[in-house]
């Protein structure tokens, strides 16, 4: 038995810090909240503890110490791409996020999913990181944003892809690319419904897929119990999206009041990635990519809000590495500068996101639920910046971070 004291704990049911914290943790599930201390204690003095806190879009497989860009996607192979991957994962998990999405490897592999390898290893205990929920490869049409091609002119047959790494066409292709992910294990599927900020051709808000090559996604997905993330910006492509049944938008920077109200209805979630459009740096970008920050990146800083308020289900995602590795905290308080309340942007981070990738064991200090728990100098209820100063993390009963 081991007994972690603290001044507080968030009830994120009522939104109240409760005080003292004593939760007691035996294995790697929380067996009792408040009451007395029992064998091994851990005293955190006045920190307040939160449940491990969760990220919606990363790919733990791009970015990081010694990426060197566009070069990257053609001059590093998998087994390089998975070293680095083993320290993002080490920074995301110190920095307070125990549960993440990757959503959607767009790189020349194989076909081998590495963000399933790095899942696996991360449960074996093998390297440190969070518990991941691994989408495999997006799925994208040919030219589609996360093509790899878009992101850099590319001649012909340079850097082609395979439908099992993700470029599938017509309604045959997208369904054995999904079956494929299936197969060797992913948990999600993702998707790329419309452009992209970094895509070099075409609108951002321009739909990729048609609505029936969307259907079949969907449904290969949901007849094995799969949910579905699409990659969509523009209002038209998320409604698209929405009607034909997919789970969570990704970003929806152009959505407008009627796709919002859209979502609302059939449930939809919401992963608004916002604070990229504040810390991603285009500025060695080419023109009309540069023009399309312009242009997206304002809205992106309202249409969450927009959402919040018409009661569309936020989750946290950063799309890391969109901004760092290890800072996806920057997140939550770019929400709160967008107008969210502290207590509704951790719920995004915790509750709505275990929801999001339906799961009921985490998400909350409580009695039965695994032991994710972190600690913060302070209140996040009056100052969210306390969640980018992690002074502890434990991930089913380990510690992993103690300050």
């Amino acid at each position: 038995m081991l007994t972690l004291l603290a001044a507080g704990y968030l009830d994120l049911d009522t939104g109240e810090i409760v005080r003292p914290a004593v939760v007691r943790i035996e294995g790697d599930r929380i067996v009792g909240v408040g009451g007395d201390p029992e064998g091994e204690i851990i005293d955190l003095g006045d920190a307040v503890l939160l449940p491990g806190l969760m990220d919606m879009e990363v790919n733990l497989l791009m970015g990081g110490r010694g990426e060197t860009g566009l070069a990257s996607i053609v001059q590093d192979d998998p087994p390089l791409r998975m070293l680095r991957a083993v320290g993002n994962a080490r920074r995301t998990l110190r920095a307070g996020f125990t549960t993440v999405r990757n959503l959607g490897l767009f790189v020349k592999t194989g076909g081998y999913l590495l963000d399933v390898a790095l899942g696996k290893a991360i449960d074996a205990g093998w390297v440190d990181g969070p518990r991941i929920v691994p989408a495999g490869h997006a799925i994208t049409p040919t030219g589609g944003h996360l093509d790899p091609t878009m992101f850099a002119a590319f001649a012909p047959h340079v850097l082609e892809l395979s439908i099992e790494e993700g470029i599938a066409n017509g309604v045959d292709e997208v369904r054995k690319a999904v079956r494929y992910q299936i197969k060797h294990g992913a948990q999600l599927i993702k998707v790329c419904v419309s452009g992209g900020v970094m895509s070099l051709t075409g609108a951002p808000g321009a739909q990729h897929y048609s609505s029936e090559e969307l259907r079949a996604i969907v449904d290969e997905a949901h007849r094995r119990g799969l949910r579905v993330a699409s990659h969509t910006h523009g209002a038209d492509a998320v409604r698209a999206a929405v009607e034909a049944g997919i789970d969570c938008i990704e970003h929806g920077f152009l959505i407008d009041d009627d796709a919002i109200a859209l979502m609302v209805e059939r449930g939809t979630y919401l992963v608004p990635t916002t604070r990229l459009a504040d810390a991603m740096d285009v500025s060695n970008a080419p023109p009309e990519l540069q023009a399309k920050a312009a242009q997206m990146f304002p809205l992106a800083r309202t249409s969450v809000l927009a959402a919040y308020k018409a009661g569309v289900k936020i989750a946290v995602g950063t799309d890391a590495p969109a901004i760092p590795h290890g800072r996806n905290a920057d997140e939550l308080v770019a929400l709160v500068e967008r107008g969210m309340s502290p207590w509704a942007v951790l719920r995004a981070a915790t509750v709505t996101a275990a929801e999001l990738i339906d799961v009921t064991d985490r998400g909350r200090l409580a009695e039965g639920l695994l032991a994710d728990i972190i600690a913060v100098p302070g209140d996040p209820l009056q100052d969210i910046t306390v969640t980018q100063r992690v002074r502890f993390v434990m991930k089913g009963g380990k510690v992993f971070v103690q300050k």
